[in-house]
């Protein structure tokens, strides 16, 4: 059993998560974040802390960004968006119990003070920016590294305050290689 509560958007995402893992779970029911869930995550915060796994959606990031400010210690995953999608349709309820294990097994947590170790130098550089494939080659990237896709400015605030290190980012460009080389 995991020992953190897992914060989910809906009832479906709940059910996918338990298909995965022996976890507690809470529903923001959306963006509706009523005071009531909010005492439950709170509680659930300091007792045994949270793990935030929203949508990879543009409502799902606007979940996370609430509840990071609220809970700075709370955990991060991110399930990938091409691992979260079925049916025309985006969320966690979509992904498969391995997607959703994985994306747990790469939880992060956000640094009080960020490293400031990347910059857009080093987007160019991995032709993470400035280059047609860039969306892809950070999506894939994001998904190995364990901080999910964002557009740049969003994939450097993850790269510089989710704890990734030189090594790691490194290792993981090197590691896809070759998938960058269909986007060519």
């Amino acid at each position: 059993m995991i020992k953190e509560v897992i914060v989910v958007e809906g009832k479906q995402d709940i059910a996918a998560v338990k298909r995965a893992v022996d976890a507690e779970c809470i529903a923001t029911e959306g963006f509706n974040l009523l005071p009531r869930c909010l005492e439950r995550i709170e509680q659930a915060y300091q007792k045994r802390g949270v793990i935030i796994l929203t949508d990879p959606d543009n409502a799902g990031e606007r979940i996370r960004k609430y509840l990071a400010k609220r809970f700075p210690k709370a955990k991060h995953a991110f399930v990938p968006k091409e691992q979260a999608t079925a049916a025309g349709d985006i969320g966690v309820e979509q992904a498969t119990p391995g997607a959703i294990r994985e994306a747990l097994s790469k939880v992060r947590l956000q640094d009080w003070e960020p490293s400031g170790e990347f910059d857009l130098k080093d987007m160019l550089a991995a032709g993470l920016s400035g280059v047609p494939a860039a969306a892809g080659r950070r999506a894939r990237l994001g998904a190995a590294l364990g901080i999910g896709y964002a557009n740049v400015k969003g994939f450097l605030y993850r790269l510089n305050n989710y704890g990734v290190t030189r090594e790691e980012f490194a290792a993981a460009l090197k590691s896809l290689e070759g998938s960058f080389d269909d986007d060519a």
